[in-house]
């Protein structure tokens, strides 16, 4: 498509430039155009005033009418051709008019193509009007004819490059506006994909320190009742019943996943009360000694399930790899916080070499709680885990007294 054949837009004027250019023509073409008659016949006066008022009429109708309607532009153009032309005729001529009009001609048309032709119509009928009054001489010839045909070529070279200078424009600003949708798509599916990667990685999380953990005490508690069975049938039963609570309680996790029930697994009370039970559990499957100071503290849900998973994985790991005899657990407030320190007397580790995803897990789960995780362990000296979390809103044990 040429640049003659685009379509501009029905807003590719602002409307604030139209007003002023209206207030401009108003000042500097109406005004000194009706001025300019005074001096001559009434009969000119009359037609003067007519001619102005009616392209001023057909100027209003055409800046006020809602855009998208080009038949009243055509029609305010034709008129202010043929004003142009009889004015110039009764003040025996008129290229200033022409000059303070000529916006007009561009504003007011669809293509380039138009607002040449039209703005040429009315150059061409503004020196025949004034050649039709005072007939052609050198000096009245030259002069009109001259600034005439001078505006109307400079007004044309300005309105093709500034028509082009703003199809540019706008081209610009589509092609920044389609990269700033593709950019906002991009951005919300990146959001998207971040958002499925933490769901992602908080389901591993929760499924490690719930179902995985319940897995493998059931598979420890099964290997130890198959191999008391004939030697210890009242501990095999004991340690049948565990499997089948554990097996229950794992259910349960299970459907607070999956969402077919509205709250965490962990049962409302006292986070003493939560600790102290899963503790009782582990001591009846291991046989471990398990001292606790477990005091009561009143801490919301996500705390209390917070401790809770990072015991269960504490205990999980004395379970697995200390070879420990001894576990401690002591709960404690501390000014802004409160600490879950969990030790054991078994073979210890090196905590730089360690990699699994249990004690990264803890410290993901404390970190979104705005808590910490510290390890202290060292190979046959035992392994001591300290858990700090934030209590907002709680008063200082200490400043209290």
């Amino acid at each position: 498509m040429t640049p003659w054949q685009q379509q501009p837009s029905d807003r590719l004027i602002p409307d604030r430039v139209l007003l002023w250019n209206t207030a401009g023509w108003i000042l500097f073409g109406l005004l000194p155009t009706a001025g300019g008659v005074l001096d001559r016949s009434p009969a000119r006066q009359y037609w003067m005033f007519g001619l102005l008022a009616l392209v001023a009429v057909c100027h209003t109708v055409t800046l006020f009418r809602p855009p998208g309607r080009f038949l009243n532009r055509r029609v305010h153009l034709g008129v202010l051709a043929l004003v142009l032309g009889a004015t110039s005729y009764l003040l025996d001529g008129g290229a200033a008019f022409y000059v303070v009009s000529l916006p007009q001609f561009w504003f007011y048309t669809r293509t380039p193509r138009d607002a040449v032709a039209s703005s040429g119509l009315a150059a061409a009928l503004t020196v025949f009007g004034g050649t039709l009054g005072q007939g052609w001489s050198p000096s009245f010839g030259t002069g009109n004819t001259v600034a005439t045909v001078v505006a109307y070529a400079v007004g044309s070279g300005l309105g093709l490059w500034l028509h082009r200078f703003i199809g540019q424009s706008n081209e610009r600003q589509e092609r920044l506006t389609a990269e700033l949708v593709l950019t906002q798509e991009e951005l919300a599916l990146a959001h998207q994909r971040q958002g499925a990667a933490e769901e992602r990685e908080r389901m591993a999380r929760e499924i490690h320190d719930t179902l995985a953990q319940g897995f493998a005490s059931i598979v420890v508690l099964a290997e130890a009742a198959r191999a008391a069975l004939t030697t210890d049938p009242e501990r095999s039963a004991h340690q049948l019943a565990s499997i089948e609570q554990t097996a229950r309680e794992n259910l349960t996790e299970a459907r607070v996943l999956v969402g077919s029930v509205p709250v965490s697994g962990v049962a409302p009370g006292s986070v003493a009360t939560t600790l102290r039970r899963t503790l009782d559990r582990f001591a009846q499957d291991t046989g471990l000694t398990v001292t606790a100071e477990l005091p009561d503290i009143d801490l919301d849900q996500r705390t209390r399930v917070a401790l809770l998973r990072c015991t269960q994985e504490s205990l999980a790991n004395v379970r697995k790899h200390s070879g420990a005899s001894t576990v401690g657990v002591v709960l404690g407030e501390v000014p802004g916080g409160v600490e879950l320190e969990i030790t054991d007397d078994g073979s210890g580790f090196v905590v730089a070499e360690s990699r699994g995803f249990g004690l990264d897990g803890m410290r993901r789960r404390l970190a979104e709680l705005d808590g910490e995780l510290t390890v202290t362990s060292s190979l046959g000296d035992g392994t001591r885990i300290l858990a700090t979390l934030p209590t907002p809103g709680r008063a200082d044990p200490e400043g209290t007294r």
